[in-house]
């Protein structure tokens, strides 16, 4: 169905026709004062807890208690490979083969990790391309190691900006950076999708392009995973690396993932930091000091892993799998991003403005949102429609960031916060930009 209408009976039309409604009812939808369910339209920050969550994670107790330490090698769920329990469900999400994925560490230490051994600076090829307005940790970590290895970021790191008046990367801007500094460029680090804006960067043309000038290149995909449909080891990328606790309701603060391509796995000239979980698996426990390196991304592992943590991701990644993958859940968010822009445009019109790019392939299910009028304020607005049960984030300086969910937000939710945003933009007397009492 895709003539909508301003109507609620549309958005109910569309959730008895969703094959994928019932998945709403594997999660936990955090409750309103009233104990209703919010609009919980905040999963690209944090998502929804998977009903099984709780299962997964009290098995691993159970076990701690009853096995101790025996827990490590007993049993289906042995501790010291439960990781590679998350492998293949996660090498399908993100388009590699289960050689080239593991989950371990954190966003930023894997992406430490990692640029450890793909940045590697000479005097005449030391710099690293970044966008302008990069995550922190990804600038902050940039920034670090530049200086780690000798050089200074005044003159190592490129910036891309998008042009004045404008919110988003023109992908010929990244391009022509790429080509200007290609004899100097030793690493692109860029993301997957801007976590501001929520635009997909051209992933398979930056690889391209980078290794045609002589530089590596690596995504953070802390807002792509799970969102977008991925093909890294088709497009030839160096390294990934990404949080599960977005679109892959891991839970705060969950580990994260690594990609490495194939055909660097088994590179022993590559630099590498090591940790005795990445020794050869069966001499592991020998305790010698001669490093053997798993001839897969595993060898970039440091320490075993958190289990817990690790439940509760498996938790989810089971319903992703059950329910598809994520090429049919994009299905389902390519209508939700449809609906969605239908309905601010029918109802709220030009008092408010999304920056996120209005072409499919440019944007994922996350919308930035900004209120149009000059008088108004957006924070208190944002303040508004969470006092309201609308669960959204704000973010510096000026926008309001929603996402529907395929696997857990209804139809039914998109049409209650655009009601919803409609009446707080009315009550607060916001304007179309431009418009004179």
């Amino acid at each position: 169905m895709t003539n909508f209408t301003v109507n609620v009976e549309t958005a109910r039309a569309l959730d008895r026709d969703d094959p994928l409604a019932a998945y709403r009812g594997s999660f936990r939808i955090p409750p309103m004062k009233n104990g209703e369910p919010q609009i919980y339209l905040v999963g690209n920050s944090l998502g929804a807890v998977p009903v099984k969550a709780a299962d997964y994670v009290t098995t691993e107790l159970d076990r701690w208690a009853n096995l101790g330490v025996g827990g490590h090698f007993e049993g289906e769920l042995a501790w010291e490979p439960y990781h590679e329990l998350l492998t293949q469900p996660m090498a399908a999400i993100v388009g590699a083969e289960p050689s080239e994925v593991v989950v371990m560490n954190s966003l930023t230490v894997n992406l430490h990790l990692l640029m450890v051994s793909f940045y590697s600076p000479t005097p005449t090829r030391h710099k690293i391309l970044i966008e302008g307005h990069a995550f922190p940790s990804d600038h902050f970590a940039v920034e670090s190691q530049i200086r780690q290895r000798g050089f200074d970021p005044v003159e190592s790191l490129v910036v891309v900006e998008p042009r004045v008046g404008e919110e988003t990367l023109r992908p010929e801007d990244i391009m022509s950076a790429i080509a200007e500094h290609g004899d100097s460029l030793a690493l692109v680090m860029l993301p997957g999708v801007q976590y501001y804006t929520g635009q997909v960067l051209p992933m398979q043309e930056i690889s391209a392009l980078a290794h045609d000038v002589g530089a590596r290149v690596g995504f953070d995909l802390a807002h792509a995973v799970g969102n977008i449909p991925l093909a890294l080891h088709d497009w030839d990328v160096d390294f990934a690396a990404w949080c599960t606790y977005k679109y892959l309701n891991s839970g705060p603060g969950g580990v994260g993932g690594a990609f490495v391509h194939q055909r660097h796995v088994d590179d022993q000239s590559l630099s590498k930091f090591l940790g005795w979980w990445g020794t050869r698996k069966e001499t592991r426990f020998e305790m010698a000091t001669v490093f053997e390196p798993i001839p897969t991304v595993e060898s970039w592992q440091l320490s075993n892993a958190p289990i817990l943590s690790m439940a509760a991701l498996r938790s989810s990644l089971d319903v992703i799998t059950d329910a598809g993958g994520v090429r049919v859940l994009r299905a389902k968010s390519e209508l939700q991003i449809a609906y969605l822009d239908y309905l601010l445009d029918a109802v709220i019109g030009e008092r408010v403005e999304s920056i996120t790019p209005t072409a499919m392939p440019e944007r994922g299910c996350q919308y930035a949102l900004r209120i149009t009028d000059p008088s108004a304020n957006g924070k208190s607005i944002h303040g508004a429609l969470e006092a309201a049960g609308v669960a959204c984030d704000w973010r510096h300086p000026a926008v309001i960031r929603v996402a529907p969910v395929p696997l857990y937000n209804s139809f039914e939710d998109i049409h209650r916060f655009v009601t919803i945003f409609d009446e707080i933009l009315t009550n607060a007397g916001v304007r179309p930009s431009g418009a004179r009492g």
